[in-house]
């Protein structure tokens, strides 16, 4: 991975102790770019992963061995709900919830054994929980989570995520959501493999391109998290998007202009329902309207705020 020039990710004093943080899926695509800001910061870092390694411990101990002692546990882990490698099957439909439903309540079981539980207890799901619209403006605190397989997924996840008991008695004093937008990055998520066809001069704006498309930074997302660990104040529900609205036709003419290619062909609704399947379709052919006005509030500032510079960084 190469490096990144981290944002000014805390308007409050660093803080004073080395922190341990425990990272379901820290070998990910979010994963690693949270871990080295981790380390940059000087935290300690153990991940939780398939397989294992120096520094690791796997999904398959953790009941047994239980809880490393930590300061505090994220969980990033999932299946790629969009790699297009994989057919939309009832099998890799359950793939994909039990790697994020089942790490997830391990992880929470784990927490509430432990003979000193972490003090934050993060996890990392989607804005797949409002539902599409080109108007309507959704906040944390906009209702959602119950409409197709996506948003009942992150219903899923957030309910897994529950500390068995009394987690006020059990030592657990914040638990935060992170609900993240489309994750733009060089080193993962879709942006590698939107490359060639856009510097071939095929690209173009998904469907009708009018669909809003939350985004955000991969460097601002891991930025959010570390800013939740390190403020000791952040609880509840925070939008993991950059503040700026777009459209998925503005991505198409941004990523189109920092690769200075046309993008004059656009990829018809019924191509992304034969490559996808309908039910992940729609997570391309729609988009809701997500506003970060409680990840504003707490303190948080962006590094890319906005669609163009971004995209020429992760392209620089």
């Amino acid at each position: 991975m190469r490096d990144v020039q981290w944002p000014v990710c805390n308007p409050f004093p660093p803080p004073e102790a080395v922190m341990r943080v425990l990272v379901g899926g820290g070998t990910g695509f979010v994963g690693r770019t949270l871990t080295s800001l981790l380390k940059s910061n000087g935290h300690e870092v153990t991940i939780i992963s398939r397989n294992p390694g120096p520094g690791r411990i796997t999904w398959q101990e953790l009941p047994s061995k239980g809880l490393p002692p930590c300061d505090a546990a994220v969980n990033l882990a999932g299946e790629n709900i969009m790699n297009p490698l994989r057919r939309w099957t009832e099998e890799f439909k359950k793939e994909v919830t039990n790697s994020r439903v089942d790490t997830t309540q391990i992880l929470a079981r784990a927490i509430a054994r432990a003979e000193k539980p972490p003090e934050a207890w993060v996890l990392v799901t989607g804005v797949s929980f409002y539902a599409p619209s080109e108007t309507v403006e959704y906040d944390e605190d906009s209702a959602g989570g119950n409409y197709d397989f996506a948003s009942r997924l992150v219903t899923a996840m957030e309910a897994a995520a529950r500390i068995p008991g009394d987690s006020a008695a059990a030592g657990v004093t914040r638990g935060v959501m992170v609900r993240a937008g489309f994750v733009l990055g060089r080193d993962g998520g879709a942006i590698p493999s939107m490359l060639l066809p856009f510097r071939l001069g095929l690209g173009g704006p998904i469907g009708s391109g009018c669909q809003n498309l939350p985004w955000i930074h991969v460097a601002d997302l891991a930025g959010i998290i570390a800013h939740v660990l390190e403020s000791k104040n952040v609880t509840g529900v925070l939008n993991g998007v950059a503040p700026s609205f777009n459209t998925n036709r503005d991505f198409a003419r941004a990523l189109g202009a920092a690769l200075r290619r046309p993008t004059i062909l656009p990829l018809p609704a019924f191509m992304v329902n034969a490559i996808f399947g309908s039910e992940r379709g729609v997570m391309l052919l729609e988009g809701a309207k997500v506003r970060p006005r409680r990840t504003l509030e707490s303190g948080y500032r962006y590094a890319f705020p906005e669609l163009g510079p971004a995209l020429r960084d992760i392209l620089s």
